[in-house]
């Protein structure tokens, strides 16, 4: 993921998931097109994975996809990074508790959610 964030000239903060998702806090340049650099992102790390675990990955494919074809992107706006790349360290632990869930924190700087039309990222 950091190569090819490099690559397009943004910069890979922070990187954690689920079992069915991934959240990536990146900085990217405004030349730089969100749709390109999540396919980018995930062509890239499908490819690496199918080399290093074939046989794991098979059970874990969306007909012959690793990743869906959608994404979500937010604008981080003026909430400090550290409270988002906290969240996203977070993200490992089942239920938050008031003292760990810095959500309260971010929505007091009205971030705002663009979700990404549907289409706009490869699906592997």
């Amino acid at each position: 993921m950091t190569e090819v964030c490099d690559k397009s000239g943004a910069t890979l903060t922070e990187f954690n998931g689920e079992t069915d998702h991934v959240h990536l806090l990146i900085h990217y340049p405004p030349t730089v097109q969100l749709s390109t650099l999540v396919n980018s992102l995930k062509g890239v790390s499908a490819r690496y994975l199918r080399q290093e675990f074939p046989d794991h990955i098979r059970k874990y494919l969306w007909g012959n996809h690793f990743w869906s074809p959608s994404y979500f992107a937010a604008s981080a706006g003026g909430a400090p990074l550290a409270i988002i790349a906290e969240y996203i360290t977070n993200q490992k632990r089942p239920e938050p508790t008031p003292e760990t869930d810095p959500l309260p924190a971010i929505a007091q700087y009205r971030i705002s959610f663009l979700p990404a039309r549907k289409g706009q990222a490869s699906s592997d």
